[in-house]
């Protein structure tokens, strides 16, 4: 299964987007669940990236993509419009393929005593019923 997470921080603002596993939908090469997943999240890369140009950790590796920007930066509205229109997306495919794509959000919070350091705790699964 591809589990995609959306990450809020404590103004409810997307701070990052992770996704790992495989769609297995079909073979590799012809996984077309597969290749709709990585499309937005690599469209959603570009976007944040070159025409918001904000400053987005990225760490890609087979059947993993992580993205992480600051929180300053989740407040730009464009920011939000590309994190947003990913999660919608996503959400989408979801519905359609249950048993292939898991949508997922998380909180990331400030740990007390500790500046700067973060934890993400789950948030429950957010479901709609809409086709691709």
């Amino acid at each position: 299964m591809l589990e995609v997470t959306f990450a809020r921080n404590d103004r409810n603002r997307c701070c990052a987007i992770s996704a790992r596993g495989h769609a297995d939908f079909a073979v590799h090469g012809k996984d077309v669940v597969c290749a709709a997943v990585s499309a937005i999240l690599q469209a959603a890369r570009l976007g944040l990236t070159e025409y918001t140009r904000a400053e987005v950790a990225v760490r890609q590796e087979p059947g993993e993509l992580e993205l992480r920007w600051p929180e300053d930066q989740s407040d730009l509205e464009s920011v939000r419009a590309i994190a947003a229109t990913a999660e919608l997306a996503i959400d989408r495919i979801a519905q359609r393929f249950p048993k292939h794509v898991r949508l997922k959000r998380a909180r990331v919070a400030r740990t007390l005593g500790r500046k700067g350091s973060e934890r993400v705790t789950r948030l429950a699964d957010r479901r709609r019923i809409y086709d691709v």
